[in-house]
C-alpha cells in the first residue's frame, strides 16, 4: 500500500512495498527559489544521514535520508533538468528511491496534516 510521509527537514517519502521514493516538498522548493543543481549519492544510508544536496540561485541545502536503507535509484533527469524540482517537486522531481531496511522508522515521520501544521507554526 502507498503511504506518503514528511520530515521536519521538508522532504517527502512515498512508501510503496518496501521502497521509499524521496523528494523535497513544495514548501522547500518555494523557499529555495530557482533550483539550478541537484546532487545525490548512491549508497547505503541511515536515517538522518545527508544523501545529497540541492542548490538554488539563493542557497544550497542538504538533503537528509528520511529513513534507513539502500539507495537503489537516482532520478537522472535532474542532471539535465534541475528545474523539475521547482515545477513538479512531489511528482516528476523525485530525488532517489531507497530500499527500506527498517520499517519501524516510518512511525517517526510526519503525516501530511502534521507537516502542514509544522510549516504553519514555523512561520
Amino acid at each position: 500500500h502507498l503511504a506518503k510521509k514528511f520530515t521536519a527537514e521538508h522532504e517527502w517519502i512515498l512508501i510503496d512495498d518496501g521502497v521509499g521514493t524521496i523528494g523535497i516538498t513544495d514548501h522547500a522548493q518555494s523557499a529555495l527559489g530557482e533550483i539550478v543543481f541537484a546532487e545525490l549519492s548512491e549508497l547505503k544510508v541511515v536515517e538522518k544521514d545527508t544523501i545529497g544536496s540541492v542548490e538554488s540561485v539563493k542557497a544550497a541545502s542538504d538533503i537528509y535520508a528520511p529513513i534507513s536503507g539502500e539507495v537503489i535509484a537516482v532520478n537522472q533527469e535532474l542532471n539535465d533538468s534541475p528545474g523539475l524540482l521547482n515545477e513538479s517537486p512531489e511528482i516528476d522531481g523525485w530525488l532517489c528511491k531507497i530500499q527500506i531496511s527498517n520499517e519501524d522508522e516510518i512511525k517517526d515521520l510526519l503525516s501530511e496534516e502534521q507537516y502542514t501544521k509544522f510549516c504553519e507554526e514555523s512561520h
